[in-house]
């Protein structure tokens, strides 16, 4: 069987910015594993994020972009059991090695993740659509 860690770094092939021993380690992270987690994920992250807002009586897809936009924000800084959702799709792709990096500091290291997923959303307002 196929050990945890070979399986899923091919998965993650694509990889963002500069690696140079200059480099945070939270900045190295977010370039090596969360962004190609994003990337990944991307399909599911958008579709989790409509069928949220169908079940909140669809009052997301009647407003303006920008309000849509302060929509995503609040919808993910304040309703923990859904940040929380979020945060177990990305984390689940993580490598043993990559849990131990992200434990030592995952307070700075979810907040980076949460703000490249809302960011990630809101540059696909126009995705965000009921079919």
């Amino acid at each position: 069987m196929i050990e945890r860690s070979q399986f899923l770094l091919p998965l993650k092939t694509v990889k963002f910015g500069n690696e140079n021993v200059a480099s945070l380690s939270e900045e190295y992270f977010q370039n090596n594993t969360l962004r190609p987690i994003l990337k990944l994920q991307n399909d599911l992250l958008l579709a989790v994020f409509k069928n949220y807002a169908i079940k909140q009586k669809n009052t997301f897809f009647a407003l303006s972009p920008d309000k849509k936009e302060k929509y995503i924000e609040n919808a993910i800084q304040k309703d923990l059991k859904f940040r929380n959702a979020l945060k177990g799709m990305i984390i689940g792709l993580f490598s043993l090695e990559e849990y131990s990096d992200y434990t030592k500091n995952s307070s700075n290291l979810n907040k980076r993740m949460m703000t490249m997923l809302i960011e990630r959303l809101k540059s696909q307002i126009q995705i965000l659509t009921i079919e």
